[in-house]
């Protein structure tokens, strides 16, 4: 079924149903904005476009008046169907076919939520979307931004499949261009300003350390127990959510080190290396260092792909084992890429051009 705008009356549409009959609805916007859609009946219960448009400019005068049409609310009185509710069903119905939905749930309820989690579904629009979209790339990059927003759509076609919305919104807003030709990483000198930045928050300080010691993402960072670490062996156990995995970190840097063991001495075996109070232990860490970098390394910055941002301490990470000659397949392993695309972004910096490798030929 598809609206058409009617050409003699305002805010009034034509809709054109399956079985041949034309069923007319209204819209207008109610003192808060929020534009409203009213079907108004069909024409084969004597409904025309005239009848539409009067019953329009009723509604508009009743709201002028303080008044609100009974069939307004009737309509208010619906059952609210919360984007929350239908989310909550579809990763319940994707853990129940074994399917690994953390890291995606995770994104929904951190980003979607909190804006649209509480609005009827059937009344999200694409504009709606839009202005996720827009707040959410004042933070993040397109690409971020871009999975954002795919998550939501995925939450929207599960109302779709249940017959709940006849169609998805989310499939009008256009993806952001992700350009990933320079990736933000920082330099020896940056890495030692931000260290003698935050070495007096002993929190921030280990955090910062542990990234950029093993590349691993703030999410399994703030999940690091004392049943992780194996200061022995200088090893690391990581929980990539992402691929649902663990895999090994090394640890060889000394200050860690000697920082992790006064930790480690101090907790419970199952602790949070890094928790220090009853906060949201991700939410707390993610704003500290956050605010960090954007003092230090964001000032006037507008490009979204230059900011500094936690994600950058990964790419430190990476791009300084690539510089220092590290292979190309030893890098994946040690980020936990599953594709050897999402690596070869850190091949240009290695430093061998292939000079001394033709040099050997002999020819």
């Amino acid at each position: 079924m598809s609206r058409i705008k009617s050409k003699k009356y305002t805010g009034v549409y034509q809709n054109k149903l399956k079985n041949g009959d034309t069923s007319y609805s209204i819209n207008y916007k109610d003192e808060h904005g929020k534009k409203i859609w009213f079907t108004v009946g069909k024409k084969s219960e004597g409904i025309t476009e005239i009848y539409a448009y009067n019953k329009r400019n009723e509604f508009i005068n009743k709201m002028r008046l303080g008044e609100e049409p009974l069939s307004i609310r009737r309509k208010k009185k619906k059952k609210v169907i919360t984007l929350n509710s239908i989310a909550e069903e579809n990763y319940d119905l994707k853990a129940l076919h074994n399917k690994n939905n953390k890291w995606s749930q995770r994104r929904y309820v951190m980003h979607v939520a909190p804006l649209l989690g509480n609005c009827d579904v059937r009344n999200i629009t694409s504009e709606d979307i839009q202005k996720l979209q827009m707040l959410k790339s004042k933070e993040f990059a397109p690409k971020t931004v871009n999975h954002i927003i795919g998550e939501l759509s995925t939450v929207l076609n599960y109302a779709v499949n249940k017959d709940i919305i006849t169609s998805n919104p989310a499939n009008k807003i256009k993806k952001i261009k992700v350009d990933n030709i320079r990736e933000r990483y920082l330099s020896k000198d940056e890495i030692d300003k931000l260290l003698e930045y935050v070495k007096t928050d002993e929190q921030i300080y280990l955090f910062i350390l542990l990234a950029l010691t093993t590349g691993a993402r703030v999410g399994a960072l703030t999940k690091l127990t004392k049943r992780d670490i194996d200061l022995k062996n200088q090893m690391i156990s990581i929980l990539d959510e992402k691929n649902n995995e663990r895999y090994r970190a090394f640890l060889c840097n000394e200050k860690l080190e000697v920082l992790l063991n006064k930790r480690l001495n101090a907790i419970k075996l199952d602790t949070p290396v890094l928790k220090e109070n009853e906060a949201n232990l991700y939410e707390q860490v993610k704003d500290k260092v956050s605010r960090v970098l954007n003092r230090l390394f964001n000032s006037g910055v507008t490009n979204s792909k230059h900011r500094v941002v936690i994600h950058t301490l990964r790419h430190t990470f990476a791009s300084h084992l690539a510089i220092n000659g590290t292979p190309i397949f030893t890098i994946q392993k040690l980020l936990n890429h599953k594709d050897i695309n999402m690596t070869l972004r850190y091949a240009k910096l290695a430093p061998d051009s292939g000079r001394d490798s033709v040099k050997t030929l002999g020819f």
